[in-house]
């Protein structure tokens, strides 16, 4: 194995092997249960450390809460802003698809910017084409196709790239 097994390589798998642990037994006052399940949380990344995919690294934690913020804040915004839409007149829609050119490399950080787009209504990410880096957007109402991309390149890639620095070439 040319690859050196770390002890506590998977800290997040360690603590949900220790609360499946906890949970099955269902004894959660039980310093021995508490330890047992440690030591499986423990033993078992270990055991499996070769065979796990190599693990995206947040580098900017606060980067994260902030593009977290942003798609919370834009989600209950645009669900206003389409009700209002829906319920005025169909002659005041101006849908839209834009072209959204994206500079993220990582795979997840591509399906998080996919997904911020889609979760709030009124947009959602069509296709993503690797190839050309482009992110075909569908916009329910779409006035100037610019603004829609810089705001989307600075709300949600701008953290996403600080939180991935390496999907940045």
């Amino acid at each position: 194995m040319s690859h050196k097994r770390r002890w506590f390589a998977h800290p997040l798998a360690t603590l949900g092997l220790t609360l499946v642990w906890l949970l099955l037994v269902n004894d959660f006052t039980s310093v021995g249960h508490w330890l047992f399940g440690a030591f499986l949380g423990l033993l078992i990344p270990w055991l499996t450390d070769g065979w796990w995919p190599n693990l995206v690294r947040i580098h900017n934690w606060s980067q994260l809460c902030v593009f977290a913020m942003h798609m919370l804040v834009d989600i209950i915004k645009a669900n206003f802003d389409v009700a209002k839409l829906i319920l005025g007149s169909m002659k005041e829609l101006d849908p839209s698809f834009v072209e959204l050119p994206y500079d993220v490399e990582n795979e997840l950080a591509i399906f998080m910017l996919a997904s911020a787009i889609s979760l709030a209504p009124g947009t959602v990410a069509a296709s993503v084409d690797r190839r050309r880096k482009i992110m075909l957007v569908h916009a329910l109402h779409c006035t100037d196709d610019q603004a829609l991309i810089e705001e989307i390149k600075q709300r949600y890639e701008a953290p996403l790239m600080q939180v991935f620095p390496c999907s940045v070439k």
